[in-house]
C-alpha cells in the first residue's frame, strides 16, 4: 500500500514538473502539456479512436510476443540440452540477433505485405531471440546441485529433464516475456510508422506529420499504459507460477 502510494507521488511530482515547465520555461508546442495531453486522451476515448487504436497494436504485439515465445522457447530448450549443437549454431544466432531488424523493417513490409503479417512477424523477430537465449541460459544455470543429486541417485536422464532442468528455466521464461513485451510492441509500432493507417504507431506519426505534439505524447502515454499494465500481468501470473514450483519443489525435496 505505501508503495503504490509513493508511486503515486512520484508521478504527481514528474506531471507537475512537467506542467510548470510547460508553462514557464519551454514552449508546449514542443513538449505539450500534461492537461492537454489528458484532455486530448478523454477525446480520444469518448471518439472511440483510444480503443480502435489500441486494439490494433496490442493484438499485433501479442502476436508477435506469444509466436515468439513458441518458437523460441523449444529451440532454447534443443540448444541448451544439446551443448554440442549449441556451440556449433550460436556464432550464427549471435549474428541474427545483432542484425538491426528495425532497419529491415521495410523489407518486413515487402515481405509479407502491408498488413497485420508485417508487424506481427517484425515483432517476432525482435522477441524470438530474447526467448532462446535466455532458455539457453537457465539451462546452463539451473538447480546443479539438484541435479547432481539426481544423477547420484542413478535417475532416468527423462526424469531429471523434467523435474529439475524444464521448472528451472520457468523463471526465465517469465523474465524474457517482462522483456519481449516491450520489444513486441516496439515493434508493432515501428511498423505501423513505416506502413500503416491505423494503430498507436500510425497515430503518433500522424501526429508528428501535423506537428500535433499533444496527439504524438497521447500515444506514447498511451503505449506506455499498456507496457506498464502488461508487466503487471505477468508478475501477477509469475508470483503464482513460482508459487507452485516451490511448493512443489519443497515437496520433492521432503
Amino acid at each position: 500500500m505505501k508503495r503504490n502510494l509513493y508511486r503515486v507521488l512520484f508521478l504527481a511530482c514528474v506531471l507537475g514538473l512537467w506542467e510548470l515547465a510547460a508553462s514557464t520555461v519551454i514552449s508546449p508546442f514542443w513538449i505539450s502539456k500534461p492537461t492537454l495531453i489528458i484532455q486530448r486522451l478523454f477525446e480520444l476515448l469518448l471518439s472511440g479512436q483510444l480503443i480502435w487504436h489500441s486494439s490494433i497494436t496490442i493484438t499485433e504485439a501479442f502476436i508477435g510476443l506469444t509466436l515468439g515465445m513458441v518458437v523460441g522457447v523449444p529451440i532454447g530448450l534443443a540448444l541448451g540440452l544439446r551443448r554440442a549443437f549449441a556451440e556449433i549454431v550460436d556464432p550464427f544466432i549471435a549474428g541474427l540477433y545483432s542484425l538491426p531488424r528495425v532497419a529491415l523493417a521495410p523489407l518486413f513490409i515487402i515481405w509479407f505485405g502491408i498488413g497485420l503479417l508485417s508487424k506481427v512477424m517484425l515483432a517476432f523477430s525482435l522477441v524470438v531471440f530474447i526467448f532462446i537465449l535466455n532458455i539457453q541460459d537457465g539451462l546452463r544455470n539451473g538447480d546443479r546441485e539438484l541435479s547432481d543429486l539426481m544423477k547420484t541417485m542413478r535417475a532416468p536422464r527423462a526424469y531429471v529433464i523434467r523435474k529439475v532442468l524444464l521448472p528451472s528455466v520457468v523463471p526465465w521464461i517469465f523474465a524474457s516475456l517482462r522483456i519481449g513485451l516491450g520489444l513486441a510492441l516496439i515493434g508493432a509500432v515501428i511498423s505501423e510508422v513505416i506502413g500503416a493507417s491505423r494503430g498507436l504507431g500510425w497515430y503518433i506519426e500522424y501526429s508528428s506529420g501535423q506537428f500535433d505534439t499533444t496527439g504524438a505524447f497521447a500515444g506514447l502515454v498511451v503505449l506506455m499504459i499498456i507496457a506498464m499494465l502488461g508487466n503487471e500481468l505477468v508478475k501477477l501470473v509469475e508470483n503464482r507460477v513460482l508459487h507452485w514450483r516451490d511448493a512443489e519443489n519443497h515437496g520433492l525435496a521432503g
